[in-house]
Parts: C-alpha cells; sequence; structure tokens
C-alpha cells in the first residue's frame, strides 16, 4: 500500500537512501517499507548529477517479492 512517511526510518534496502519523513512509500504485506514513485538521490548532490529512483516500482519490474523476504 502507498503512505507517506510520518517519521523518518532508516535506509532504504534498494537505493539506499535515507526514508524521511514526508517520503511517500510502499508498505509491503511483510511491513518492509521502500520509496514508492520518484526519489532524488540526494548523494550524487557533490558530483553534480541528478538521478531519479522509482525504487520498490523499479524492483517489481524484475522481481516479485520483498527485496528483504525473497522467500516469503
Amino acid at each position: 500500500s502507498e503512505d507517506v512517511l510520518s517519521k523518518d526510518a532508516g535506509e532504504c534496502a534498494i537505493c539506499l537512501e535515507e526514508l524521511q519523513q514526508g517520503d511517500t512509500i510502499a508498505r509491503l504485506p511483510c511491513l518492509c517499507i521502500y520509496h514508492k514513485g520518484q526519489v532524488f538521490l540526494r548523494m550524487l548532490i557533490k558530483f553534480h548529477k541528478v538521478a531519479f529512483v522509482d525504487c520498490i516500482d523499479e524492483w517489481f519490474e524484475v522481481n516479485r517479492s520483498c527485496p528483504e523476504h525473497p522467500s516469503d
């Protein structure tokens, strides 16, 4: 399900960016959360690059399971 994160929640296991308050997230049935929709990769600022990823949407294009619980 899609939701907005109410507080910082560590690192997204897909893009390795921080899950920050206000980010749009997807919560899987196993309760893991990942960025949902376009996320600006903040770590690329120092290299003067702009990049966007869709995290869980892109993951599900090639995988149909949770990145952290592949056997579920």
